[in-house]
């Protein structure tokens, strides 16, 4: 057998992987036509860090730390951090001078490398794709949904670890479930090089008890907002009364807030190609903004970039968003619906410059604005959920 294997633990469902031979894949895997369709969630492990630890072996086991141009007195926020610098506090986002006075003496401090994480993640997906039958919905960089039809998902789950450990030396873990929501969840829980699933059969075991924020697309607002009406749990979300929901939320987002409690979401793979919604430029500044003349100027650059990001498509622009973050740390957004969808840069920029003159009169650490386009004809062929696009 190949890929990580090992014995079911209980109650998790959790896989213990253990090195094999890849040779044997292809002989062992058929797929049995009385079998199911599953969601597999692959999620690569401490990507953007694993591929700059691929690339200075010397790393290994060293808090590693990728953000802005590897500099942490500039201001610029955390890419990853490998899971030795997960250790002591450091995330995802946080800024780089925080990262800093968490990390050890021996941490490393590295740039951003988009091209070198691009080719990773090609190489990743390109071994995802050789695996047979199965139907591959890329969601970003470092993960994706697999479809697959069998009546052994953990053996489909055990393959594609071995073909992309195989084809690129890093590790993945997979999460399986029967729809994409439990799927993606259930990743959580494999972390890191494992194997978990998750299905309506041990979705209230599981998670019932667990807070809403444990759930996919329900952040820190929304779960403040679920608490101040009684719901802290999944399995009090998934009780509530959908009307509250709708009240509280609107009627799209109740009603999928309602089904997210309950593990409830999409199933089918769609291998179509992502299509954008929009395109956005932002900068984090080294010195704050302090004059309206200079904002003015740093907005008409960032939407002239954005416009160009979405002439490169040939699509018209429907609406614009302004971002600000004004020191030391308060982000606000503004946005408006444009007239009638454009083409103009002028046009974008215009509509950029007015959100810019309802910005407050403070110091400004980050700017950023944001183009949406018109769905090309014939719309996106793959079903989407009301938070985080495509799922």
């Amino acid at each position: 057998m190949s890929g990580p294997v090992g014995a079911l633990s209980a109650p998790t469902g959790r896989l213990a992987p253990s090195p094999a031979l890849a040779d044997e894949r292809w002989s062992r895997h058929t797929r049995d036509m009385t079998g199911d369709d599953w969601v597999l969630h692959v999620d690569m492990d401490q990507f953007i860090a694993a591929v700059e630890i691929l690339r200075r072996p010397e790393l290994a086991g060293r808090p590693v730390i990728v953000g802005g141009r590897g500099d942490p007195t500039e201001r610029a926020v955390v890419s990853t951090a490998s899971y030795e610098a997960r250790a002591y506090g450091i995330r995802s986002g946080m800024p780089l001078k925080i990262a800093a006075r968490k990390a050890p003496d021996d941490a490393v401090f590295l740039p951003v490398d988009r091209a070198a994480y691009d080719a990773a993640s090609h190489d990743v997906m390109a071994a995802l794709r050789s695996l047979p039958d199965v139907v591959l919905e890329v969601l970003g960089w470092d993960e994706c949904f697999l479809g697959a039809h069998t009546a052994d998902p953990e053996s489909v789950a055990r393959d594609a670890q071995a073909a992309v450990w195989d084809a690129t030396r890093l590790h993945c873990t997979v999460g399986i479930g029967d729809n994409k929501v439990r799927a993606k969840i259930a990743t959580e829980f494999g972390k890191p090089r494992g194997v978990y699933r998750l299905t309506a059969d041990n979705w209230f075991e599981v998670m019932g008890e667990r807070p809403t924020r444990s759930l996919w697309g329900v952040g820190s607002r929304v779960e403040k907002r679920l608490a101040a009406r009684g719901i802290h749990t999944v399995r009090a979300l998934a009780a509530a009364d959908p009307q509250e929901l709708v009240a509280e939320f609107g009627p799209r987002m109740g009603v999928w807030y309602h089904e997210l409690g309950r593990g409830i979401g999409p199933r089918a793979v769609d291998d179509s190609p992502w299509v954008a919604r929009g395109h956005s430029r932002e900068t984090t500044y080294q010195r704050n903004l302090v004059t309206r003349e200079e904002v003015r100027e740093a907005v008409r650059e960032l939407a002239v970039q954005a416009a160009a990001d979405c002439a490169a498509e040939d699509r018209p622009v429907t609406r614009v968003h302004v971002k600000v973050r004004y020191a030391p740390f308060e982000t606000r957004t503004l946005g408006r619906k444009l007239p009638a969808p454009t083409r103009r840069t002028e046009d974008i920029v215009a509509a950029a410059l007015e959100l810019c003159d309802r910005l407050e009169d403070r110091e400004i650490r980050l700017l950023g604005v944001r183009a949406e386009m018109a769905m090309p004809e014939g719309g996106d062929p793959a079903e989407r959920t009301p938070v985080r696009g495509r799922l």
